[in-house]
């Protein structure tokens, strides 16, 4: 079967998408060469930054199977997952269920192959739902009919925001999608949230990454510093070691741990909604 022949209709093979730029980064096949030549130029990039995308990927990927194993063992058992891209290994689903089995799932993405891709991988699953929403609009997402149809979102659930806020490149509607997400928890509900960090890389270096992301399905890559990122977990309460390198981020590391905070990447944390959050 050649790439044509693996394009879902209706998407465009020759505008690289960053869920299956993300999927290369992970090693995975479901991408095309648009993707591919994206995902080179940004491995590249992070080569000037003293960074490896690949490693930084795949770290991500470990923060959140370690989070969703924490909620789990914890008691949370609905998870919504906002921005999920491609299924891989160790999906929300398969991690929750393992460490806490009845736990139902809702995968969001506004990208038509991750949709064709999870709804064949859960096409026999009973508490995981894939479904199309927009990130901007997270209201629409946790009113939609399928989602409370799905979960009881009187009771606490989780929203994953992993590695994918930074896609928002307007720093007033990213606070904004955040900020909105926080005030739908209820009580003991939780936000676990990734996002890429600029570190001390130079500004030419994060324009050029900027520029090939102007180039994909997402439209642009914002660069935010530590305050900025630290702030969309705002009135939680922070687990772990509160927001921290990804490949730092577990759940007994302590808040006054050391951290590499210079050099480019991702940085991680997880935010608890408190009891008198209402």
């Amino acid at each position: 079967m050649t790439e044509a022949d693996r394009v879902p209709a209706g998407v465009n093979p020759n505008v690289p998408s960053v869920a299956r730029m993300y999927d290369y980064y992970l090693g995975g096949r479901d991408n095309f060469a648009a993707d591919r030549e994206a995902a080179e130029k940004m491995i590249e990039i992070g080569r000037r930054m003293g960074n490896d995308a690949r490693q930084i990927a795949l770290a991500n990927r470990g923060f959140l199977g370690r989070a969703v194993r924490m909620l789990a063992e914890a008691g949370v058992r609905q998870f919504v997952d906002i921005g999920a891209g491609l299924p891989t290994q160790d999906n929300v689903h398969q991690v929750a269920r393992r460490h806490a089995p009845g736990s139902r799932v809702v995968y969001v993405d506004n990208d038509p192959i991750v949709l064709t891709h999870a709804r064949a991988l859960l096409a026999r699953e009973r508490d995981v739902i894939a479904m199309e929403g927009d990130l901007r609009d997270p209201d629409a997402i946790l009113d939609d009919p399928r989602v409370t149809a799905h979960l009881d979102l009187s009771r606490p659930y989780a929203v994953l925001l992993v590695a994918v806020l930074h896609f928002i490149p307007d720093d007033a509607e990213a606070a904004r999608i955040t900020a909105r997400v926080r005030e739908r928890l209820r009580p003991g509900g939780h936000l676990v949230l990734s996002h890429l960090y600029a570190g001390d890389a130079a500004d030419d270096v994060t324009h050029a990454g900027q520029r090939v992301y102007s180039g994909t399905t997402s439209g642009g890559l914002a660069r935010r510093d530590y305050d900025q990122i630290a702030s969309f977990l705002d009135g939680l309460e922070l687990l772990g070691p509160g927001v921290v390198p990804v490949a730092d981020w577990t759940p007994d590391a302590s808040p006054d741990g050391k951290y590499d905070l210079i050099r480019s990447g991702i940085l991680a944390g997880v935010g608890r909604a408190p009891n008198s959050h209402g």
